[in-house]
């Protein structure tokens, strides 16, 4: 039972006091720059996406890719996975846009028809250009769940038909930095005055936050830039520091207006997630299935390429992942 005191009624008085104040000073645009930026990007769009099966016996929350958000340029899908073995994705292809696989919980072996194989554990990273095509799998690796986000970055027309590869990068040597109570590892792009290795034939930034409780921050997205963040964990306030805190499991889009994004984790659980911004290609996306490019030509001629196992997938004619 909590005991009313003198002392417990002014913390709290002082508290809420600061809270209002606070609340004021947001309130002068003025004043603004005491929060990190002149102008903060806002959230113009949310998008909580529901469970579906995908893969065989796989489930997905995918946010981008759907009739609410088709996709926001240069991005064209973003799932979060979860897998239960004997559940997966066995082969299946791609062509014509580069895939980031971004594990949360767990382990997945992966194998492609040119011969590469590997796994990827917690926290670990898998930066896979399919170009002019792939066959692969996708699948557990051990008992256990297995969580991740995958997110699909297209390609310009330039780049669609180069040679399929790989940037893989084990979780020690993601680059990572630490400042008053907020974590970044540096996926791809720069934060906190660390850069990743990692090389983006489409400019693209892609940093995962922790926020302690009680701790804000504010990154710098390129101008003109299209970004998101989709919360891993947690709760925050994103743009503006009252309203509304959001959950875990939701996207949210962010405007082209301001400097960046804004942070604040006003609860007493950490803030997990993760922030992708990307320069637009600003090219037709033509899209049918694991296949994007920019005309319906080039889409009926990626399916006869597939099906005939010639121009690129010549190697699954007798593939078969073990």
């Amino acid at each position: 039972m909590f005991k009313h005191t003198k002392t417990s009624y002014h913390k709290k008085f002082l508290h809420n006091l600061v809270f209002f104040s606070r609340k004021k000073v947001i309130m002068s645009s003025s004043d603004s720059q005491l929060f990190g930026f002149d102008q903060s990007r806002l959230v113009v769009k949310k998008i909580s996406p529901r469970p579906q099966m995908e893969g065989v016996g796989a489930v997905v929350r995918r946010s981008i890719g759907m009739h609410e958000l088709k996709n926001l340029d240069p991005f064209l899908m973003l799932d979060e996975f979860e897998v239960i073995p004997p559940a997966g994705f066995p082969e299946h292809p791609h062509r014509g846009f580069e895939t980031v696989t971004y594990m949360l919980e767990g382990a997945s072996n992966h194998q492609d028809f040119a011969g590469h194989k590997g796994t990827i554990r917690t926290g670990d990273v898998q930066w896979m250009t399919a170009g002019r095509g792939i066959v692969h799998s996708e699948m557990p690796a051990g008992e256990g769940i297995l969580r991740g986000l995958q997110l699909w970055v297209n390609l310009s027309s330039k780049d669609k038909m180069i040679e399929p590869g790989y940037q893989e990068l084990p979780k020690e040597s993601i680059p990572m930095a630490e400042k008053d109570g907020v974590e970044v590892r540096v996926i791809a792009g720069k934060a906190m005055g660390v850069r990743s290795p990692v090389y983006t034939r489409t400019p693209t930034m892609f940093i995962d936050f922790t926020l302690q409780p009680n701790t804000e921050y504010h990154q710098t997205i390129p101008e003109s830039w299209n970004a998101f963040v989709y919360i891993v964990e947690g709760e925050g306030y994103f743009g503006i520091p009252n309203g509304k805190p959001v959950p875990a499991h939701n996207l949210l889009v962010l405007g082209t207006a301001g400097e960046g994004l804004s942070v604040w984790n006003n609860s007493v659980e950490p803030l997990r997630f993760v922030l992708a911004a990307g320069e637009p290609i600003n090219e037709p996306i033509v899209q049918y299935g694991p296949f994007v490019m920019n005309t319906e030509a080039e889409i009926q001629q990626t399916i006869e390429d597939f099906q005939y196992c010639k121009n690129g997938f010549e190697n699954a004619r007798y593939w078969q992942a073990e």
